[in-house]
């Protein structure tokens, strides 16, 4: 699937951000990462459609075996549940995709110190460096602790 580029920057197929020798957040570095961004976000909303389509419309829940019936339930509690999360992340999609837009992607919001290109690969919706992501999550956690 091919998604319109308001900037018509092409990025090599085998273009790998990780060796890319050109400054931080590039044209083309920005352009891989909407790509990877607009891609995830339709996959899951193809997967969310899925669900609607084949799950949960198609559920009869008046099963006269009462353990079919709640299987069928604890079933479709999980799967509404999986969907919950995705919808949430696919929220956090739309705001990594409208940084890119503002010019504000890939550096961290608390530093403002880029983050690592090898993070964003592993989580392209990465709002913080892997340095200020392990403080926030001690911090979460002491604060959990009292």
């Amino acid at each position: 699937m091919s998604i319109a580029n308001p900037n018509s920057v092409i990025v090599p197929p085998d273009y790998d951000p990780e060796k890319d020798k050109k400054p931080f957040m590039n044209p083309v570095m920005l352009e891989y990462f909407r790509l990877q961004l607009v891609n995830w976000r339709s996959e899951l909303l193809r997967e969310s459609e899925d669900t609607i389509r084949n799950t949960l419309q198609g559920t009869e829940l008046q099963k006269p075996d009462l353990t079919d019936r709640a299987s069928e339930e604890t079933d479709q509690a999980l799967e509404l549940r999986t969907r919950d999360r995705e919808r949430k992340l696919i929220n956090k999609i739309n705001q990594a995709l409208e940084r890119i837009e503002l010019g504000e992607y890939g550096f961290c919001e608390e530093t403002g110190e880029p983050i690592s290109v090898a993070r964003l690969k592993a989580r392209p919706i990465a709002t913080l460096s892997l340095e200020a992501q392990e403080r926030h999550e001690r911090r979460e956690k002491t604060q959990r602790d009292d």
